[in-house]
C-alpha cells in the first residue's frame, strides 16, 4: 500500500517522502511549525515586525529552499568540504542560536500583533491579486525545477 501510495503521488509528479515512523503531523507542517514558531517569538518580543519576517525569509533562504532543502543546501554551502566544513565552521553558531530560540503561546496579545502587523504590511495591495501572482509563479517555479536536470 506504501509503495503504491508513493507511485500515485509521484505520477502526479510530486515527490513524497516516506515517514520512518509515526509523528504529530507531517514533516514538511513540522520544520513549518519550527520557523512559525521562532517567527512569533521574534515579533511577540518586538525583535522583527510581521513584515521582517516575512521579507528574511522570502528574500533570504526561502529562495534557495524552493530550490533544494537544508541538507543539501547546507552541504553546497560548504564548498569542496561539504556538510562537513559547514557543522565544524557553523556549528557552534548554529548551536547558540537553538539555546536562544523562542517558546512562545499563542496568547491573545501575541495574536492580535501578529494579525495587526499583517494588516500593516498589506495596506494598499489587492489580495486577490496577489494570490493570483503567487499561484503564477508557483506554477512557473515547478515548470522550471522539472526542466532542471541537476536538481534534487
Amino acid at each position: 500500500p506504501v509503495a503504491a501510495a508513493m507511485a500515485f503521488y509521484q505520477s502526479l509528479g510530486k515527490r513524497p517522502i516516506r515517514l520512518r515512523r509515526e509523528l504529530v503531523g507531517h514533516v514538511a507542517n513540522r520544520l513549518q511549525a519550527a520557523l512559525w514558531r521562532e517567527a512569533f517569538h521574534l515579533v511577540g518580543t518586538g525583535a522583527a515586525t510581521v513584515a521582517d519576517i516575512d521579507a528574511a525569509i522570502a528574500h533570504g533562504p526561502g529562495l534557495r529552499w524552493a530550490l533544494m532543502g537544508p541538507c543539501l543546501l547546507n552541504h553546497l554551502s560548504g564548498g569542496p568540504g561539504g556538510l562537513a566544513h559547514t557543522l565544524d565552521h557553523l556549528g557552534p553558531l548554529m548551536e547558540a542560536m537553538w539555546a536562544d530560540l523562542g517558546d512562545p503561546r499563542l496568547t491573545p496579545a501575541l495574536k492580535a500583533t501578529l494579525v495587526q502587523g499583517l494588516e500593516r504590511a498589506l495596506e494598499g495591495r489587492d489580495r486577490d491579486a496577489m494570490v493570483a501572482e503567487r499561484d503564477r509563479l508557483l506554477v512557473d517555479l515547478v515548470r522550471q525545477k522539472r526542466a532542471a536536470p541537476n536538481l534534487p
